[in-house]
């Protein structure tokens, strides 16, 4: 699923949605990718150490739920655990950035 997205990314990608370099690295199960969005691009890393904005892990399945099928997690999401987010409020930015 992560390879589908990631392939996926480069023709949705927005432009100017972030004014300054935002990185994010999400945890799906066994799966870390870290993202690197600026107004102009993105990189994406598979794995790595990287110093992040957003630290993002939750499950494959709800992934997909976002990215696919325009789930929009509530509060529950995170109290419960089923997210776990540092900075949760950069999340829909983030869609944006990848017409979400």
């Amino acid at each position: 699923m992560i390879e589908t997205m990631i392939s996926e990314m480069e023709s949705a990608f927005c432009k100017d949605v972030f004014s300054k370099k935002t990185t994010f690295r999400f945890r799906l199960e066994d799966t870390t990718i870290v993202i690197t969005v600026d107004g102009d691009g993105y990189q994406v890393e598979r794995g790595g150490t990287a110093v992040v904005d957003c630290d993002c892990a939750t499950s494959a399945e709800i992934f997909r739920k976002i990215w696919y099928e325009g789930y929009r997690p509530g509060i529950t999401d995170f109290l419960s655990g089923a997210i776990v987010c540092n900075n949760p409020l950069l999340l829909p930015q983030f869609l944006r950035a990848f017409g979400r």
